[in-house]
């Protein structure tokens, strides 16, 4: 059986990836420091799939904490997660944005390639893209300033994977471009649980449904999009995960010892951040509280993904609706709501 280590295994999309590598039969080892993950997710995935995964609590920046790991077990693969993500966030704390993203995948690749270990795939995001001059965004668009920190340690990040493939090293790797995730395991054992006030849409508009929140707030309604608001691709969670697993099987394939492959993950449909919150009332029957404030430092205006490239190249294409994820992003609040 495969071994992959999955860093930030515990968070949002790692959970549901350990979801889905367990059910083509590989063993995923989790690295997470659970600074924005909860230790009810571990509990989730038992129930689930009914198995104690072997779970490291060490942080990625720790000294020798990949070189442990690759001498106890015998790894064929990585996917790292593990990384600080909020848009907002990074603008005020730029150094930190990029000491954790940026320090950290350097750490894991010096290991990787210590120990032998060639196969990658980096959680990579849209917004290396920036603001695109054009739309839906194939994988060849110019990549633009990024509007962000987060964006830019993106950006770094896939220039060092790409660098160290140039190198000569032995490494093969897939960044995953993705757009937005939302929802959560249709079983709602395992969903996205951000720590404090969440950064993300979706799990905004369920806490304030549920009266965790007083309010909504929608940053923005001028833009030039067709209700005012910024336009996003929202994609499901089980759908992303599901395109993890099918790059490792490139990875798996590819026969030259160095590689390098950048593939959007998205639904190729673009939709206003009211029409994602019509969708949740739709879908929920509860009428949210939200208002209109202004616009928001690091926001694009509008984005969504070319997915004609990854059908391609990953055999694979969306399958879950946005009503879907609504649903599940729901029913996993409210089963929150009864622990």
């Amino acid at each position: 059986m495969k071994n992959i280590l999955v860093t930030g295994g515990a968070g949002y999309i790692g959970s549901h990836v350990v979801v889905c590598l367990h059910q083509i039969g590989v063993n995923p080892i989790i690295l997470d420091n659970f600074s924005n993950s909860d230790s009810s997710a571990i509990k989730g995935l038992k129930q689930i799939t009914g198995k104690d995964f072997t779970v490291y609590r060490e942080d990625c920046l720790t000294p020798g904490i990949f070189d442990t790991i690759f001498q106890e077990q015998q790894i064929d693969g990585v996917i790292h997660f593990a990384a600080k993500k909020a848009v907002g966030e990074s603008v005020e704390k730029p150094l930190y944005y990029y000491e954790n993203n940026v320090s950290a995948l350097i750490n894991l690749l010096n290991s990787m390639l210590t120990h032998g270990i060639k196969n990658i795939v980096f959680s990579s995001s849209c917004t290396v893209y920036g603001q695109p001059e054009s739309i839906p965004v194939t994988e060849q668009a110019p990549k633009q300033p990024a509007n962000s920190p987060y964006g830019n340690t993106k950006q770094i990040d896939e220039e060092i994977l790409e660098d160290v493939v140039k190198s000569g090293a032995s490494l093969k790797s897939v960044a995953l471009r993705y757009f937005n995730p939302i929802g959560a395991h249709p079983s709602g054992e395992i969903g996205e649980l951000p720590i404090g006030v969440p950064s993300n849409l979706v799990p905004f508009i369920t806490q304030t449904a549920i009266g965790k929140r007083k309010e909504l707030t929608v940053f923005g309604d001028d833009y030039d999009t067709p209700d005012g608001t910024c336009i996003r691709d929202y994609i499901h969670v089980m759908d992303l995960a599901d395109a993890h697993v099918k790059a490792l099987d490139i990875l798996d394939n590819e026969k030259s010892q160095g590689y390098f492959e950048a593939i959007n993950v998205g639904t190729g449909t673009g939709s206003t951040v009211l029409d994602a919150i019509k969708g949740f009332e739709n879908v929920s029957g509860v009428k949210l509280n939200y208002k209109i404030g202004p616009r928001r430092p690091g926001d694009v205006e509008k984005i969504y993904a070319d997915g004609a490239y990854a059908k391609k190249r990953l055999n694979w294409e969306a399958k879950y609706s946005l009503a879907d994820a609504m649903r599940d992003a729901w029913n996993w609040e409210e089963r929150l709501a009864q622990r």
